[in-house]
């Protein structure tokens, strides 16, 4: 199984970035997908969701109206469209699966996925 993030950059404060989680080997649209962030110091944090089914999205209060996941099954990938961005969205950017995850608990957890990719890094300059 794999996760290849990709689409981080240098962007300015108030621009958007477009990032792609590609999943392969495995049965993609079992699997529930999220993005996580690690800034320089700080703890991961939970970005947003969304379900396997793709009927329930779910986003961390500070991104939320600024960031859009979806995904594309026929792909196997996810999007995360981050427009508005601030200076503290500077982070390494994760992308994670889990199978069959569904509420708002387990796909806020970091602990829930059963896969991890290596992260993107986004910067945003003010």
């Amino acid at each position: 199984v794999q996760l290849q993030a990709s689409g981080g950059g240098l962007v300015q404060a108030g621009g958007s970035l477009r990032l792609s989680c590609a999943a392969s080997g495995l049965t993609f649209s079992t699997y529930a997908v999220g993005w996580f962030r690690q800034a320089p110091g700080k703890e991961r944090e939970f970005v947003a969701a969304i379900k396997w089914s793709s009927d329930s999205t779910y986003y961390a209060d500070s991104v939320k109206g600024r960031f859009t996941i979806s995904r594309d099954n026929a792909k196997n990938t996810v999007y995360l469209q981050m427009n508005s961005l601030k200076p503290e969205d500077t982070a390494v950017y994760y992308c994670a699966a889990g199978r069959y995850l569904s509420g708002s608990y387990a796909l806020r957890a970091g602990t829930t996925y059963d896969y991890w990719g290596q992260g993107t890094l986004v910067t945003v300059s003010s």
